[in-house]
């Protein structure tokens, strides 16, 4: 079995694994990576969500060998240089996490939705995080926390280069 080639976190990663196997198991098993979670197993929760060229997917329906190439981030992959992302960092700020096992696909729903509309409206986001399941009852502070991570992008100071 040749080796796939992943790039994930800006690294790149070799692994001899069979590209049947869902992407969750090669990012947690093969990679040490913890934080996309298994949640459902059939990409219905959202738990395992992780962005693939930028877009939000659910890393457990998903064959390893369909993202060989591309680039994949996960939540360990979004804070640069010791300093967390914006949508890290509001959600701490807003307290929107209670047990966390969704958090992981809060954050990367986020991550998207914001990559692609910078100003949502609530209803946008309502949209974008309906798939993302959480039992714990925190959706407002969730909803504040995509809201409060749109500020901090839009304060953020642009990134130098061309």
């Amino acid at each position: 079995m040749p080796p796939l080639r992943l790039h994930v976190n800006g690294r790149v990663v070799d692994l001899a694994v069979d590209g049947a196997t869902p992407l969750l198991t090669v990012l947690r098993n093969d990679c040490g990576l913890n934080g996309p979670k298994y949640g459902c197993g059939l990409g219905e929760c959202g738990a395992c969500t992780v962005l693939v060229d930028g877009v939000a997917a659910r890393s457990c329906a998903m064959p390893v060998a369909g993202v060989a190439g591309r680039e994949l981030t996960t939540l360990e992959g979004l804070a640069r240089e010791g300093v967390l992302h914006p949508v890290q960092q509001a959600f701490i700020d807003t307290q929107a996490a209670q047990c966390g096992y969704c958090l992981n696909g809060m954050v990367m729903t986020t991550v998207a939705l914001l990559r692609r509309e910078p100003r949502p409206s609530d209803a946008q986001v309502r949209a974008s995080l309906s798939h993302n399941l959480c039992r714990c009852g925190t959706h407002l502070e969730i909803l504040a926390a995509v809201q409060r991570a749109a500020q901090l992008l839009a304060d953020a100071p642009a990134p130098a280069g061309p």
